[in-house]
């Protein structure tokens, strides 16, 4: 038996409000959901198309011609991630003030001063009509969507902003910003201009000699490369150019930039992220065909950056290729990873080193000129404006040399570059040289063809088409085969390896054109069976060129290449399980050091350490959620990273434990 006390009284007036507020929150949730039933009428259609969504939501999509299709599907991604286009696009345009207000000014100056825009608009107008013309397909499906539909109709999100910003009414979807997304996904997996910046602060307090430790070599010696080697070998560490001391600190606000923009967009080069693949051949499975598993791993998001359709041509033919599934970008036509009929494809991140910072030597009597080979040169100055919703605006001034935009000084205020007699604090400026700066072909000519290539030489074809960002792709097919390419617009340079900024005035680290594609690392078939990428080396250095010093440092590609070795012929569901593997190596090496240091009966530690270090001996090395020995072994892994190195590194610099972190510990452990 129990006593239940009544309710209190409710003021019918207080009920009658709350019922209201609820209700009216209901209406304005439930008001952009998707009309997934019925028929709907788009002006622009030459046929009928339909949209099938399975009982997971995802949409498939089946159409008579390419321009049907995918102006289906921008009208579909419209329909359920309207909002997130409109919020990426502007990020890759520089015009979150205009959403947000002046809170985002400090962003707005950075990435408008890379100006991804307008180089999605060059890229757009370079393209073939044949691509234009499917963008453009794609881009009177979105605006479709968008024509009768009022800002709270296309997402809930939208009726959040209208009580801060009453002026923000949604823009037409343009075509070049399908284009302009993926140079923010190829900020994300592009380069290594945090490294760069990281050596450069290690170099400043440390012996050169010390600081090297803190950037071991690949360990080629133990670890697989992608493309395996004969004579594996360690990376050297190379002479790097001295740091002029009035460049420091402003490489640090650069950094500081860098890695609020990588907040912002997700950004998944960071030591610990990391996405996965593998080929094996159908030698090596139970059916006979290949199994290509992919694990792509970017920054998580709500939604997420993924978005899973399938876009079908009822009758395949030269005039309408299309039969793929997979995973694309909301904002972008095509699907970015899947299969066709014939050809399954994976992506996982190269980090070729495409972004070089350049320290200029500035004009003491006149900001706008840099040296160059011992003479001042003209900087290109533009003036741009950032608009800020609620009203008002800010001038921007954005300086280029001949290496890229001035990207010091961009975050916060303008004050090295003021013409108001602000005193200039020093004689230097960062600029910024990027493959992803300059018009390439544009993202989305690769995917197109990748989505409609039947066979190995027609993938690589499309795939050298990747000129930003670069992607380890691997490929498996029905015939058999299994098959890896890089692609990229990878720098060759005169003189340098990228590690470190270079001065920009001398003329001797500059850009000599890029490596040739054909000499770019593909394999087909190898002889072992199976190909495995995980952001590690892609190739040792026998190989003329240089693609990057900052790759992963293999352990996880180790790992990958144990489980499918030790389990040669593993099954489809059991290559799913080893993608969900959490081994950790570097606990595998270092632990007992730990253990045999503590283990003693005669070392003064609590009962409560002295259990925690039972769960550690009889750990079995799996990092899963609700492992009591995980959980110790990171708390001990992050205080050993603060006890060895927080007194002598400046904080920007900490450790973060990931794979260049064990290199690191391990070399000392081992020495």
């Amino acid at each position: 038996r129990m006593a239940v006390s009544p309710l209190p009284r409710l003021d019918t007036a207080a009920h009658r409000s709350l019922s209201v507020v609820a209700l009216g929150f209901r209406v304005l949730v439930r008001k952009p959901f998707p009309t997934v039933e019925g028929t709907l009428t788009l002006t622009g259609l030459t046929s009928e198309v339909e949209v099938i969504r399975d009982s997971m939501g995802v949409p498939h999509i089946y159409a008579d011609t390419p321009s049907d299709l995918f102006m289906a599907q921008g009208f579909v991604h419209a329909q359920d991630r309207f909002f997130q286009m409109d919020f990426w696009r502007h990020i890759s345009e520089g015009r979150l003030s205009e959403m947000f207000g002046s809170a985002q000014l400090e962003t707005d100056r950075f990435l408008r001063t890379l100006g991804w825009g307008n180089v999605a608009k060059a890229e757009y107008e370079a393209d073939t009509a044949q691509n234009r013309a499917l963008i453009d397909a794609y881009t009177a499906g979105v605006n479709a969507y968008l024509s009768d539909r009022s800002p709270s109709e296309l997402g809930f999100e939208y009726s959040i902003i209208e009580l801060l910003n009453h002026t923000y009414d949604p823009e037409a979807w343009s075509s070049y910003q399908s284009i302009a997304w993926g140079k923010v996904m190829a900020w994300d997996l592009g380069g290594n201009m945090s490294s760069e910046i990281e050596r450069a602060m290690a170099l400043g307090v440390l012996p050169e000699e010390r600081a090297s430790q803190l950037f071991p070599g690949y360990p080629g010696d133990r670890h697989p490369y992608i493309i395996p080697s004969d004579s594996p070998a360690e990376s050297g560490v190379r002479a790097s150019a001295p740091i002029p001391e009035g460049a420091v600190d402003l490489l640090g606000g650069v950094y500081t930039a860098v890695k609020a923009i990588n907040d912002l967009t997700g950004g998944s080069v960071s030591d610990g992220v990391g996405s996965n693949s593998w080929a094996v051949s159908g030698d090596h499975t139970p059916t006979g065909s290949p199994i290509l598993a992919n694990d792509p791993h970017l920054g998580i998001g709500m939604p997420s950056i993924w978005y899973q359709v399938g876009l079908h041509c009822r009758v395949v033919s030269d005039d309408c290729p299309f039969d793929v599934t997979g995973f694309s970008f909301a904002g972008m036509p095509g699907v970015i990873i899947g299969h066709n009929a014939d050809i399954a494809w994976a992506f996982t991140n190269v980090g070729p080193d495409v972004q070089d910072l350049y320290i200029e030597k500035l004009n003491p009597d006149n900001p706008d000129q840099y040296e160059l080979n011992g003479e001042w040169v003209d900087m290109d100055v533009t003036t741009v404006d950032l608009g800020v919703g609620g009203g008002g605006a800010e001038e921007l001034v954005i300086r280029r040399t001949v290496h890229g935009p001035i990207i010091s000084g961009v975050y916060g205020p303008l004050d090295e570059f003021d013409d108001a007699g602000v005193e200039t604090p020093g004689e230097y400026a960062i600029a910024l040289q990027w493959t992803g700066l300059e018009p390439v072909t544009s993202l989305i000519a690769p995917i197109i063809g990748i989505n409609t290539a039947s066979n190995f030489d027609e993938f690589r074809e499309a795939a050298l088409l990747f000129d930003v960002p670069s992607q380890n792709m691997l490929y498996a097919d029905t015939e058999g085969n299994i098959g890896y390419q890089v692609p990229g617009a990878i720098p060759i340079r005169t003189k340098g390896d990228g590690t470190v900024p270079v001065p920009g005035w001398t003329g001797e680290y500059e850009w000599d054109g890029f490596i040739p594609e054909d000499e770019l690392p593909w394999v087909l078939n190898p002889e072992s069976g199976w190909i495995v990428t995980a952001n590690n080396a892609v190739i040792d250095e026998d190989y003329p060129y240089l693609i990057t010093e900052d790759s992963a440092y293999g352990y996880r590609a180790k790992r990958a290449v144990d489980l499918i070795v030790s389990n040669i012929g593993m099954s489809l569901p059991e290559h799913g399980i080893a993608q969900f593997d959490s081994h950790d190596l570097n606990a595998e090496f270092a632990l007992p050091y730990v253990l045999d240091a503590l283990q003693p009966a005669d070392v003064d530690v609590s009962d409560i350490d002295r259990e925690a270090l039972d769960e550690l001996a009889n750990w079995d090395l799996q990092s899963f959620a609700g492992s009591t020995g995980a959980a110790v072994w990171n708390a001990t892994w992050r205080n050993i990273l603060a006890r060895t190195f927080h007194d002598e590194l400046p904080e920007d610099i900490h450790p973060s434990g990931g794979s260049k972190w064990f290199e690191v510990v391990r070399n000392l452990l081992m020495d």
